[in-house]
């Protein structure tokens, strides 16, 4: 089977789970022979050591689509300029400095995306479709990375003749996020364009329960693969660290609960008990987040605690390798219901066990892995007591780390997700050949 996955870049300026869950399932898809083939979009897709995924050309370059969303002179150029925006070292550059992929700036742009062959990226659009329809290039499915690229499935579909999926995770928040009126906007376009799409393929199943709502998407229509990791390398820790410690592994924004868990290790402070806690926190940031970062710092440096706080800058897998060998316990302590939580997984295959909110996709990985505790959303003191008992105790942290990691090791490698994802694949290409 020859698979198509078309994925937005993030960069490599912070923790993308999207990204690592592509890069990931790509990898072991090909293990299993499949030739499969990654077209970034808007910036280089990066893997777990910051390196490009795939050597194919990024499309709708996050330039170009910048550009020619705000001139229609740049919807005219002839292709070499258009390359020149494109540059893969220029692209990175663009993506640490501008924050391109905040969801609260990006109103007009998604509307345009989700419009397509009407959109001000059209020329975008007609360079994928005829490069895909090459001979070298067709292929028998193309997957779509979230729901917000349901707008190329019309064209694809038309042109290529071939199915086209699309993976669910956390598009929610982005489109709730937009400013209004593009929120609702948004929302009501992508119902248009789901008719487009052949299937969905959610994360988790709270997550296709979510979707199926809100989009009011056929059951029949929803499959649900969880997001697996690769386990090369995640050994089973020797020793607890000698100071309890928590730490934090996403982007380091509002979103993802980083002033929470500030809050809530101010509290843990207090007790005399765990004077020698530390909070390490890792995950990077688009320039946008900067603000909040240092709010966030402030906060800390003014009862005296970022002598025991340590903001690491490297996330690359051997980083956080290491990183998972100083921790006693993970928690990010999202605002809103996730659909995932890659970070969980990667912790606990580290024997490390999680602290998370009682909310999304938690409740599911708790059942499932019996690896962590849950605590009230967006709650500090909630937080701080869920953890307590944990950095008090490090037998129990071990007990409960242990638990998870035999049940990840058992349930979540990406090796039986790819081999779920392409039962699924020949499910649908089989309706599809029939139709």
């Amino acid at each position: 089977m020859r698979i198509v996955q078309i994925t937005p870049g993030s960069g490599k300026s912070f923790y993308c789970e999207n990204c690592l869950r592509d890069a990931a399932l790509i990898t072991a898809m090909q293990k299993l022979g499949h030739d499969v083939l990654m077209v970034p979009l808007y910036l280089p897709v990066r893997g777990d050591r910051g390196q490009a995924v795939s050597d194919t050309p990024v499309f709708f370059g996050g330039l170009n689509v910048y550009l020619q969303q705000k001139s229609a002179l740049f919807r005219k150029t002839p292709r070499w300029i258009d390359r020149l925006f494109d540059s893969p070292r220029l692209l990175d550059w663009v993506g640490r400095k501008a924050g391109m992929t905040s969801a609260r700036d990006l109103g007009e742009t998604t509307i345009s995306m989700l419009r397509a062959e009407q959109g001000r990226q059209i020329k975008e659009l007609d360079r994928l479709v005829e490069w895909l329809s090459t001979q070298g290039n067709r292929p028998d499915v193309v997957c779509l990375s979230n729901i917000l690229l349901s707008g190329l499935a019309r064209r694809i579909k038309a042109k290529l003749g071939v199915p086209v999926l699309c993976l669910l995770q956390d598009e929610d928040g982005f489109l709730d996020g937009l400013a209004s009126p593009y929120s609702k906007q948004a929302w009501e376009m992508v119902g248009q364009r789901c008719g487009d799409v052949d299937a969905f393929v959610a994360v988790s199943g709270y997550y296709a329960d979510v979707m199926q709502e809100r989009l009011g998407l056929p059951a029949e229509r929803v499959h649900v693969a969880y997001t697996g990791i690769s386990l090369d390398g995640y050994k089973r820790r020797e020793a607890q660290p000698e100071r309890p410690t928590i730490g934090y592994l996403s982007k380091m924004c509002f979103d993802k609960g980083l002033d929470t868990l500030a809050d809530a290790f101010i509290s843990l402070k207090k007790n005399e008990k765990l004077k020698g806690a530390r909070l390490r926190i890792a995950g990077g940031k688009s320039a946008n987040d900067e603000p909040f970062i240092n709010q966030v710092r402030q906060r800390l440096s003014s009862c005296g605690l970022m002598d025991d706080v340590e903001f690491l800058e490297d996330f690359d897998l051997d980083s956080r390798l290491a990183f998972f060998q100083t921790l006693t316990v993970l928690a990010v302590p999202e605002k809103r219901p996730v659909a995932s939580g890659l970070y969980v997984l990667e912790a606990l295959a580290a024997g490390v066990p999680f602290v998370q909110p009682a909310s999304g996709v938690f409740v599911e990985l708790l059942e499932v892995t019996g690896g962590g505790v849950l605590c009230e959303p967006n709650d500090a003191e909630a937080l701080a007591s869920a953890m307590e008992p944990l950095l008090l105790d490090a037998d129990n942290a071990r007990e409960l780390g242990e638990r998870g990691r035999e049940v990840v090791f058992e349930k979540f490698n990406v090796e039986q997700t790819a081999e779920e994802m392409v039962c699924i694949y020949e499910v649908v290409v089989g309706q599809f050949s029939r139709e």
